[in-house]
């Protein structure tokens, strides 16, 4: 067990400081909490053996991080905005949104040609894309967090594709088909992915412990068992369903109407925001489940209640948007690197990067070959297939 003799811990979740950095001297040992100040949770760096960097997180810091990456997704918003097959101008973009809210009308058939662009097809496919990072990215937190295992992700776990294969029995039952898709869809995703979920810990656990090699190996195992049933379903549907459902396996964002996005919305904020109220108890357990135990944490309760809230938010997500892959492994650690291991900063601004992400991807996925679109998903992988590789071969003293 880790020693916890120096470090004191909060009984409320919110105890963030307006106090100076302090400089943490590079001769504190993994694991230890020396030379961090009361009140401020702590974690050792297992490659270097220093406590993560901003050991002491400030309100002003929080403010900062967060704001910044803000004003960047708004940026990057504009931008998608702008690029497709007929490009807007940026001025006519602020004049259509600004005239959509005030309930303007429209002047001309140019400007109703471009306002039924940026409304109708661009804006709700944009705030989808963002919607759809920021659960993938926030469940990829959680459950590194949770698992202590920086591969950790719905995608390599095999969660996405319990997710996709509940979604698939959904639409051969004729779900898809009903009134009830926009919301009933969802519901199969989650039910599939908390399946996975449960394979996955079933199988892999040790005496209470989850090896990385057991967890990609039953991630491999399942994402194997997954897709070929998948397969098979998708052989026995209509051949114009085939198709659909093909193209939706491999990761794409379509415009979905606004009735459709307010019920994905309705599912992820239930979800992130019982998420967002473990941050306290994701700080503890990346110290370890037995000073989880000692710091009074019912280890077992928030296992369940993590593995159930990231099911809820995979299988939504995977419900309309397919398998996107990697974004819960790679915007996490791109994170971490800039903000430290604390889940107070880390957590929302994750969820912030990785919906900033996957809009810039898709804009990417959508204007590439344009008119042509690829999927989204083969961007994702692209950019994140090659950081796995990193982590599998060169960083295998962070993965003990």
């Amino acid at each position: 067990m880790q020693s916890i003799q120096n470090c004191l811990l909060p009984e409320k979740a919110l105890f963030i400081h307006e106090a100076p950095l302090k400089q943490t001297p590079p001769t504190i040992q993994s694991g230890s909490c020396a030379g961090v100040l009361p009140r401020e949770s702590c974690h050792g760096d297992s490659a270097r053996g220093l406590v993560a960097q901003g050991a002491i997180l400030t309100s002003s810091r929080w403010l900062a991080t967060l704001g910044m990456l803000a004003l960047m997704a708004i940026a990057v918003s504009v931008i998608c905005l702008h690029f497709g097959a007929q490009p807007i101008g940026y001025g006519e973009i602020v004049r259509v949104v600004l005239d959509a809210m005030s309930r303007k009308p429209v002047d001309s058939e140019v400007s109703t040609v471009t306002s039924t662009i940026l409304l109708q097809v661009r804006l709700p496919r944009m705030l989808l894309g963002f919607f759809v990072g920021c659960s993938l990215a926030a469940v990829g937190v959680a459950l590194q967090a949770l698992l202590r295992n920086p591969l950790a992700d719905p995608y390599v776990l095999g969660v996405s594709s319990g997710a996709a294969l509940g979604a698939a029995v959904g639409v051969l039952l004729g779900v898809g088909t009903t009134v009830l898709a926009e919301t009933a869809l969802p519901a199969c995703g989650f039910a599939g992915g908390l399946l996975a979920l449960g394979i996955i810990y079933r199988m892999a656990a040790n005496s209470g412990q989850l090896p990385i090699h057991s967890l990609l190996l039953t991630g491999v195992i399942l994402n194997a068992i997954f897709s070929a049933l998948i397969m098979f379903i998708t052989s026995i549907l209509e051949p114009n369903r085939s198709y659909g459902m093909m193209v939706w396996l491999m990761g794409t964002l379509t415009a979905p109407t606004y009735g459709g996005l307010a019920g994905l919305v309705v599912y992820l904020t239930i979800g992130l925001v019982l998420l967002f109220s473990y941050i306290r108890a994701l700080n503890i357990l990346a110290l370890g489940e037995d000073t989880a135990r000692t710091l009074g944490i019912d280890t077992e309760r928030a296992k369940r209640s993590l593995f159930v809230l990231a099911a809820l938010v995979t299988g939504a997500v995977v419900s309309v948007s397919g398998m996107i892959g990697f974004i819960g492994m790679v915007v996490p650690h791109a994170v971490r690197l800039l903000t430290g291991a604390d889940h107070r900063l880390l957590l929302p601004a994750s969820a912030l990067a990785g919906g900033t992400f996957l809009m810039g991807a898709d804009t990417i996925a959508r204007t590439m070959i344009s008119p042509a679109e690829i999927p989204v998903g083969i961007i994702t992988a692209l950019a994140g297939g090659p950081f796995f590789v990193y982590l599998l071969l060169w960083r295998k003293d962070r993965l003990a």
